[in-house]
């Protein structure tokens, strides 16, 4: 599979939609001193290259109420479950992220409660999933790096 290259205009036009996706075109583009259009093809490009895959929204929990978070280890009955386990999973809301994983657990999650009450409830429909022998549960206690940012211009100096 050929590498697509990025130059430091793309590399400029990321940093700036991964900011904020919603930021216009034009604003792009008055920022970087080219034209609309130029940001334009070169978005349309990163997309087709599947470089950008949509955009997205961040929420802030928290002030929606939902500022617990814990991480959850689930271990298997059998490895075979490993995909309806994941199914099921799916059916709890709060369950924000799911890994399949090799090492200690089969599968780790990311869960978002309220407080430790809805938490307690959340893992235990965790622990009545069909499949799941076990669970093993640690509380965050505060999201300290949480930069999309960072890895991108990692990537962008292996290019160069």
């Amino acid at each position: 599979m050929k590498k697509f290259i990025l130059d430091e205009i793309d590399h400029q036009i990321l940093d700036i939609l991964i900011e904020n996706a919603r930021t216009p075109f034009t604003d792009i583009a008055k920022q970087l001193l080219v034209s609309a259009g130029t940001i334009h093809v070169r978005v349309k490009k990163m997309e087709d290259e599947g470089i950008i895959q949509g955009s997205t929204l961040t929420l802030n929990y928290e002030k929606m109420g939902y500022s617990f978070i814990a991480h959850v280890g689930v271990y298997l009955e059998k490895t075979s479950m490993t995909q309806s386990v994941i199914e099921d999973l799916r059916k709890i809301a709060n369950v924000t992220v799911a890994y399949v994983t090799a090492g200690k657990y089969n599968i780790f999650c990311k869960v978002r409660a309220k407080g430790t009450n809805d938490a307690k409830d959340i893992i235990y429909r965790i622990d009545d999933v069909p499949g799941v022998k076990r669970t093993e549960t640690m509380i965050a206690l505060e999201e300290s790096i949480n930069d999309k940012k960072r890895m991108m211009h990692a990537i962008f100096q292996d290019y160069n």
